[in-house]
């Protein structure tokens, strides 16, 4: 069986947490958790006859005080970004992580998870704010940890990648 090391990276409180639970345990939490340090969690996904297990480092979040340890992505063969979309100053903090992260480990499978789809009234990333990070060269897909949208396709599309290459980006089409 493969296994490889993804890691997801953020802000504080855009979800990093309770994207990782819904995806291994299938649950949501409202409560807050600040993850101090890194959180590691596996999941066995099947991908055409290969199993793989994705070992997911949950990384805590960053601000101003508290800066990406790159020994923690030491041996990352995936990264998933995770920006809250109703606080757009998180996409800058998740651009900033890339440009650390692609220093740390080099061009590394990615996708950038814009959480908290399920705050409609809340949310502030438009379409041409999405349209913009895609033209930079991410690749995009809403998520929402509380109702689960968006959260197996993610970890199935970076799974893809992993062990040969996705078709298309799970944004394709949108």
């Amino acid at each position: 069986m493969l296994q490889k090391k993804v890691c997801l990276l953020g802000s504080f409180a855009v979800g990093k947490t309770s994207l990782v639970s819904r995806f291994v345990r299938s649950i949501f939490s409202e409560a807050y958790h600040t993850t101090v340090g890194v959180k590691v969690d596996d999941k066995v996904v099947r991908v055409g006859e290969q199993e793989l297990r994705l070992v997911l480092w949950d990384l805590h979040g960053e601000d101003q005080f508290q800066r990406l340890r790159s020994t923690y992505l030491r041996g990352a063969a995936g990264l998933l970004f995770v920006a809250d979309g109703t606080r757009p100053r998180t996409l800058e903090t998740a651009a900033s992580l890339r440009d650390d992260a692609t220093t740390a480990v080099g061009s590394v499978p990615h996708l950038l998870l814009l959480n908290k789809a399920d705050l409609t009234d809340a949310w502030a990333v438009d379409a041409a704010g999405e349209a913009t990070l895609r033209e930079r060269g991410w690749r995009v897909l809403r998520t929402s940890a509380k109702d689960g949208s968006g959260v197996e396709e993610a970890f199935a599309w970076l799974a893809r990648e992993l062990v040969g290459g996705a078709d298309e980006p799970p944004d394709a089409g949108r």
